[in-house]
């Protein structure tokens, strides 16, 4: 046996061995891109470089064998940067398209291709298993989430985007409402109940169910802890629920995937309020973690004379009020302050209601309005009226209510922040005569119950952005509590991140990497795709004016399952298929290159090689061999070799200048996909 330390930790190993072979038996990484056990070692990527003690230069782990006393160090100053350098060189000759620009918009790094390609081949119950790895409401946010995702979507070069949202709830709602048949698995992938691990004994509260709370809720519970949450409300959903009208998402939905993750063996405790009912310093005595998912659910003053005048409300306020059934007197004239999705929901909820006029005022134009262009379009079906450039100066009181509100007339200025031209008064008015203000132009966070707690200069919960521990230990936050008032796919981002961090603490594990990931894209332009036949986009249908009006049925209908099989095989599959197995990726972002530094000539190589059953990108391949020395070292068939010189070398079928890989002696094993480090050669067909 020879005895040497790796980074400070001493080992015995058998005689023979290489260092990387030493270093992974003891569970030492040593990052590599050419190597595979079952082949000669080549030493061709430069990565699986280390510091030994005594050599002036670095060894490459792979073809270096370990001595008796050695002395290894594998992540020094000088190995990383060597690394940082080996690899930006390999990048900068890199054509690849990593990441689809759908999943990049997504915030919760959705991987849409995925799941739309699992549709497109009708594999319904997977393409659900791909989504309950990002949330544990696939349904609810397909059917209200304002879709970033979409407007990133490649194919609107070509017409229009995909309809990536509703494919999504889709999904989810097949699931729900599709009979079960005998045989179904009641768990696992696809069914909509995830595996749980074995129990880890500990305790988790959650405050809050929202989408934040319900995400943590779901992911901590997969890894065996018991989890409590904790709900104001007298039911779960957070905003989702008292937030979002019936017409938008169906209460029975929501209740349909909230029960899912009760069955996970979470337990709710609903109408029960922080600060009221529960205390943070109690919940962090009796569990071994805490998560605050509190949302944020006042609605931000309007800031004019008059505002507390009876008949004003927030939208958060009156949306709750409507979602719990409670009365709610607005009279015939309804003024909504605010242009963004808050404003559009009690908009329509409020003709819904009977209101014979409903108008939203908005300080700016319709061009920089905040809302959804859908659900802007669709309140003007249903009669709502828009004034634009219009700002609250008083709310003018007869007889204890409102009876008109103050419009300052503005014109807009130089762009803010925001990106949107400011809007400037122009010292003109308009009085309009109402009977109730609605006031939809932002959320604050109850602070009630928080008073141990740092708080940001926004009055939101302080929180770290890797750890997403607050400034007590053990107590962690995400969600609106923290950012302020943002989309619920947002929330649920931060929620699935701190369920991460949280399980780390709880194991008593460092937090997991979570280095910026490295993500390389190609500039697309729409005579790049001159070559696509145009295909109409599929939209769910929707009811008519007439019809929406008269309750708040759902306004949109779910695909059926032949049209989700047409729109799904729009997608132009814009990203790499090996996104999630590239080790070039990996490392890119675990190194922190910058191959933009190295400027130089890029090859580009038209993939002129067919096959059957493989796919070959040569613009990503990396030259590391690995392919030529499996067909030829393991399988014995040597089909492909290295060709030319230098940088003009490439890998091809070996011996017929400019054959087909599959007229070459290729025996369709698929050896070389496997071991590719990028997505160079990858095995064919739709599918992840």
């Amino acid at each position: 046996m020879i005895t040497l330390t790796i980074n400070d930790r001493e080992i015995k190993v058998a005689a023979g061995q290489t260092i990387l072979q030493a270093a992974w038996e003891n569970g030492i990484e040593i990052p590599t891109l050419c190597y595979d056990e079952r082949v000669k070692p080549f030493a061709s990527c430069g990565i699986c470089v280390v510091e030994v003690a005594g050599s002036k230069k670095l060894l490459r782990s792979c073809a270096t064998e370990v001595q008796e006393g050695m002395q290894v160090q594998t992540e020094s100053p000088r190995v990383r940067q060597s690394r940082k350098l080996t690899l930006e060189m390999l990048l900068s000759d890199h054509r690849g398209d990593c990441c689809a620009p759908c999943r990049e918009a997504c915030p919760a790094d959705t991987d849409c291709q995925a799941y739309i390609g699992l549709i497109a081949n009708g594999q319904f119950k997977e393409a659900m298993a791909v989504l309950k790895e990002y949330y544990p409401l696939p349904a609810s946010i397909g059917l209200i989430c304002p879709h970033p995702c979409e407007s990133a979507c490649r194919r609107s070069l070509v017409e229009e985007p995909v309809s990536i949202a509703a494919l999504k709830a889709f999904v989810g709602r097949y699931y729900l409402e599709e009979p079960k048949q005998e045989n179904d698995d009641e768990s696992g992938p696809g069914s909509g109940i995830a595996e749980v691990k074995t129990p880890s004994g500990k305790r988790v509260a959650v405050v809050g169910a929202g989408p934040a709370g319900l995400t943590v809720a779901y992911f901590l519970a997969r890894e065996g802890h018991q989890i409590e949450v904790f709900e104001a409300m007298p039911a779960a959903g957070g905003m989702l629920r008292y937030g979002i009208p019936d017409y938008r998402l169906p209460k029975k939905l929501l209740e349909q995937e909230t029960e899912l993750v009760a069955r996970l063996g979470v337990k709710f405790s609903f109408n029960t309020r922080l600060g009221q009912d529960i205390f943070l310093e109690q919940l962090r005595e009796n569990y071994d973690a805490v998560f605050l998912g509190i949302g944020a659910w006042v609605s931000s003053k309007i800031g004019c004379a008059g505002e507390e005048t009876r008949g004003v409300l927030g939208g958060i306020e009156f949306l709750r009020a409507v979602a719990l059934r409670e009365p709610v007197f607005m009279g015939e004239r309804i003024a909504i302050i605010g242009g963004g999705n808050t404003a559009m929901d009690a908009a329509r909820t409020a003709i819904r209601l009977g209101a014979a006029e409903v108008m939203v005022l908005y300080r700016r134009s319709r061009a920089e309005m905040p809302a959804d262009e859908s659900e802007i379009v669709e309140a003007e079906e249903e009669g709502i009226i828009f004034k634009f450039l219009l700002a609250p100066e008083e709310i003018i009181e007869e007889d204890g209510r409102v009876a008109a509100i103050r419009m300052q007339k503005m014109q807009l200025g130089q762009a803010d922040a925001s990106g949107r031209r400011r809007p400037e008064p122009t010292g003109e008015e308009e009085i309009i005569a109402v009977d109730t203000v609605i006031a939809a132009i932002g959320q604050q966070v109850d602070l009630g119950g928080l008073e141990k707690l740092e708080l940001s200069r926004w009055n939101t919960i302080a929180s770290d952005p890797l750890s997403f521990m607050s400034s007590m230990e053990g107590v962690f936050a995400g969600g609106d509590g923290v950012t302020g008032p943002g989309i619920a796919i947002e929330a649920i981002a931060q929620g699935r991140k701190a369920a991460q961090a949280m399980n780390a603490y709880l194991q008593g594990e460092k937090l997991p990497d979570n280095h910026s990931p490295y993500r390389m894209s190609r500039e697309v332009r729409a005579e790049d795709l001159a070559g696509i036949e145009k295909e109409a986009r599929i939209e769910p249908p929707a009811i008519s004016p007439e019809r929406r009006l008269r309750s708040f049925a759902e306004v949109k209908a779910a695909f059926t399952p032949e049209e989700a099989l047409q729109e799904a095989g729009r997608c132009l599959e814009c990203g790499c298929n090996a996104f999630s197995k590239c080790k070039l990726l990996n490392y890119a972002g675990k190194y922190e290159v910058k191959p933009q530094r190295l400027a130089g000539e890029i090859h580009h190589h038209s993939s002129e090689y067919h096959h059957p059953f493989l796919d070959w990108d040569t613009d990503k391949c990396i030259l590391c061999g690995l392919c030529v020395r499996i067909c030829d070292e393991v399988m014995g068939i040597t089909a492909l070799g290295l060709v030319n010189r230098g940088f003009e070398t490439v890998v091809m079928p070996e011996w017929e200048w400019g054959i087909d890989l599959e007229n070459s002696a290729c025996n369709c094993c698929g050896e070389c996909a496997v071991v590719c480090p990028t997505g160079a050669l990858m095995t064919r067909g739709r599918g992840y």
